[in-house]
This record gives C-alpha cells, sequence and structure tokens, in this order.
C-alpha cells in the first residue's frame, strides 16, 4: 500500500508517529478497486465459526461468500438423486427449475439445491452448480443421467450496501466444491451474507441464514432457511427478536405492539420509519428434509405445512414483497415402520424451522457513542479529506473545517448515512473512527491512509481516495 507525499500523507504519518492510529486497526480490508470486474473476486468458502453440526453423511452443504460485496450462495446436495417438492408463497418469488419439481414424477430427478443473494442475478448460481456436475464427470449429457438443480434468491443489492456484486458461476461452483457433510454456518453467511429483516416497520435487523436438526429415533429432520423477511422475526413467547428501534418505541417489543398498530405502526407519527423502495424487496428462501420416504403427496404436504408454519416465526409473512420459496426433499434413507406418521412428521417438521429462524440472527452492530470534545488537531483532521471511491456509483466526499469533519455523498447513491442533499458532521469516536449519530448504526472508520470503511467489520464497506 503506497503512502502519498503529499500534505494528506505526511499529515497521516504525522498521526502514525503521536500512536493515533492502533496497529490493531491495520488489518485486511476486502475492497475491489472501482470499475474492476467480477473476475478479480476470490471466493471465501465454508466461512463462520458458528455452526450447526450434525450427523447425516448423505447431506452435504457449501457455502460461498464475496466479501466485497458482501454477498453469497448455499448450495446443498444429496449424494444421489432425491425426490423433492415445492411451495411457494412470496409475492416475488425468483426460482429456477421450480416447475419441474412441482410435475411430481415417481423417478426421483434432484441433485442440489441452490439459495443466493443477488436477486435475479443470482439465479446464475443455481445452474452453475448442474454445470460444475457434469464438468466433474459426476454427471453427463445422457438424458437419464442430467444434473438438476433448482434454487432461489433473495434481494440484497439497493442502499443496503454501496455496489452490485453477485454471486456467480465461480463462487456457486466453488461452494459446491467445498461442500461437506455434518456441518452449517448460521448467521450472516452464505446466501444470507447481507440479509435482511423487518423494512416494513423500519426495523431494518441485520440476519442471515439459520438452520436446526432433529433425530427421532432413525428419523432425521433438517431445516435451513435464509430469511430476507420485510416482516420481523419473532420468538415462542412473542417478541421481536431483532430491530433497530426508535427511541419512543416500548423495550419490550413484541409482534403484536406492530401488527395491531397497523397502519399507524408503519407512520412517522407513530416513530416509525417510512418503507424505501429497495427496503420492500424481501424474501424468505427455505429447504426442509428428511431421510424418511414419503410419496408425493406426502412430500408436497409437507413443504406446504412447513411453510404455513412460518407464518409463526415470521410476521407478518408472504407479504406481496416477499418472494418466498420453500423446497421440501426426501432423500429416502428410512421407510416402513421405521418412520413417522406424515402428520408427526410435518408438526416436529414445523418447530424445527421455527428454531431455524431464530438462529438465523447474527450479532446486532451497536451504535458508537460521540466523544464530547475533539480528538484529532485541525491538520490530522486535514490528513484525512478527499473523495473516497466506493463503486461507480457511489463515492463520498470528505472535507476539513479547522478540527471538524464533513461528509457529503457525491455520486448517483447515498452512502448509508451519509446523504446526497447536503454535508453531515462525522462526530469523532476515537483516533479514527467518527459517527453520525441515527436509529441506525453508522461508523466511519480511516483504516489506514487513503482507505475509508464504513460500517467496519461484519458487513463493511470499503471505499479509496
Amino acid at each position: 500500500m503506497t503512502v502519498k507525499t503529499g500534505s494528506a500523507g505526511r499529515g497521516w504519518r504525522r498521526m502514525m508517529r503521536n500512536g493515533l492510529l492502533a496497529a490493531s486497526m491495520l488489518v485486511p480490508l476486502a475492497t475491489m478497486p472501482a470499475g474492476a470486474g467480477q473476475e478479480n473476486l476470490t471466493p471465501v468458502v465454508n466461512n463462520g465459526q458458528n455452526l450447526l453440526r450434525f450427523d447425516w453423511p448423505m447431506l452435504r452443504i457449501g457455502t460461498g461468500e464475496y466479501a466485497e460485496g458482501p454477498t453469497g450462495v448455499t448450495v446443498f446436495t444429496f449424494g444421489r438423486k432425491v425426490h423433492a417438492a415445492v411451495d411457494v408463497r412470496g409475492g416475488g418469488p425468483g426460482t429456477v427449475n421450480t416447475d419441474f419439481v412441482r410435475l411430481g414424477y415417481e423417478t426421483p430427478d434432484l441433485d442440489a439445491v441452490v439459495f443466493a443473494g443477488g436477486s435475479w442475478y443470482g439465479l446464475e448460481a443455481t445452474t452453475a452448480v448442474a454445470t460444475a456436475m457434469m464438468d466433474d464427470g459426476y454427471r453427463s449429457g445422457s438424458w437419464d443421467n442430467l444434473a438438476l438443480s433448482v434454487g432461489a434468491i433473495i434481494y440484497d443489492l439497493g442502499d443496503r450496501r454501496l455496489n452490485e456484486i453477485y454471486p456467480d458461476k465461480k463462487l456457486a461452483q466453488a461452494a459446491y466444491r467445498a461442500a461437506k457433510p455434518g456441518e452449517f454456518p448460521v448467521g450472516a453467511h452464505g446466501a444470507g451474507r447481507l440479509a435482511r429483516t423487518g423494512g416494513l416497520f423500519g426495523c431494518n435487523a441485520a440476519s442471515g441464514q439459520g438452520g436446526a436438526f432433529r433425530q427421532i429415533g432413525e428419523v432425521k429432520i433438517a431445516a435451513f432457511t435464509i430469511v430476507n423477511a420485510l416482516g420481523v422475526v419473532v420468538d415462542r413467547e412473542g417478541n421481536v427478536v431483532s430491530c433497530h428501534k426508535d427511541k419512543d418505541w416500548p423495550a419490550g417489543l413484541k409482534a403484536a405492539d406492530l401488527l395491531q398498530a397497523m397502519p399507524d405502526s408503519r407512520k412517522p407519527d407513530w416513530k416509525g420509519l417510512r418503507t424505501g423502495k429497495d427496503e420492500r424487496r424481501n424474501t424468505t428462501v427455505s429447504l426442509v428434509v428428511t431421510n424418511q420416504k414419503l410419496d408425493q403427496a406426502e412430500l408436497e404436504r409437507l413443504a406446504v405445512q412447513v411453510h404455513t408454519s412460518m407464518a409463526r416465526g415470521l410476521q407478518p409473512f408472504a407479504t406481496i414483497f416477499d418472494g418466498d420459496v420453500l423446497y421440501a426433499v426426501s432423500t429416502a434413507e428410512v421407510e416402513g415402520d421405521k418412520g413417522l406418521p406424515s402428520f408427526d412428521l410435518a408438526g416436529v417438521a414445523g418447530e424445527v424451522m421455527w428454531d431455524a429462524i431464530l438462529s438465523s440472527v447474527p450479532q446486532q452492530p451497536v451504535a458508537p457513542k460521540p466523544a464530547k470534545r475533539a480528538i484529532l488537531k485541525a491538520d490530522q483532521v486535514s490528513a484525512l479529506a478527499g473523495d473516497y471511491v466506493f463503486s461507480d456509483q457511489v463515492k463520498v466526499s470528505v472535507t476539513a473545517e479547522g478540527d471538524r469533519l464533513y461528509a457529503q455523498a457525491t455520486g448517483a447513491r447515498a452512502a448509508f448515512a451519509v446523504k446526497k442533499e447536503e454535508k453531515v458532521e462525522l462526530l469523532p469516536v476515537s483516533d479514527t473512527d467518527f459517527t453520525i449519530p441515527g436509529r441506525y448504526p453508522f461508523t466511519a472508520r480511516f483504516a489506514a491512509p487513503g482507505v475509508l470503511v464504513l460500517n467496519p467489520g461484519e458487513w463493511q464497506q470499503v471505499g479509496r481516495r
């Protein structure tokens, strides 16, 4: 990394000599030069430390992410052809090969289920997994050996990030080839890398992918979901699990508080936030898998019942702006009297799916508190000024006025709390961190010479001067 030789570079070196930038701040940053194509991106596979672990060798899972997005993909494979059913509830679904699954042929045909971010652009991931199977020699061009993958996408673009990177063929195939049994990372990983919930009420809480597993005798049930719902995540006591609440909202917020107050709960005079156009594009895509052999009618009813049960954990559910899709798969490893009655199986699976929904919620970002007085001197603040480019569409102009720092979006779009209409003051938090107080946590970190990181950490966006 090159340090500028002008006044900005000298100011930065002065800050370094004065110990104003801790060495721990100089961490590798995920960034992509403005205008660069996705061919330069490196897939990150099977990322995450919070893992659902289970014993099921036939079920293999791989995840892939582009940290620069962030966005990702989650791939489920089954070791052999399996039976599947699908249930579509939302008003804006995006799927691949769903109609074929609905035909209900007696012969098992499905090889993989693929979930991805990137909205409809992410559908490329589903077909990419099928071509990887052929390229690797697992499937072929013979009519009775064709690879079949089905999939669905979530919307993770718009103002929730500052670029338009999407899960592509390279990422999907990397995730497929990295798949392994018995591990599923929960939280902001895979297709749930930039999921969000509660946009209907302005909650805009960070979300992710969730999973749960239960075994009764020899019967195994696993549920997986990418929770990107317009509604809120609700626990079994009716509490809203995650929400960036307005300061006047009740501390123990329940879903009933929001739903019973509609439409007032969505109006400014109720201290809610009007939902913008981008926040209305939401989807929860899910998969329930059992090793019990089911006929097609039972499998389809399993899909319908489990999908219906999800309205308890996501409220409201399946709105016109959601693209909710659920796939149900039977690996047919257990049959006869070793199995459960289909109505018991579906009832248990609904509870497992609720557990999966709850596990999808990652730790939420916390708003930093600004210092009571300036931390840096005027020349040190001046060293931070400049135009920072995050993508072709998003640029932020940082200006200094004495010991105060200001920011304004100068590209086609705003940069979170940094708007286009007027410059806003960045209030100091530390030697490197600044904030803009508001309902949603916001941090601007000058992490290295010429590098500005917005909301550093799990969902950071990186700009360069």
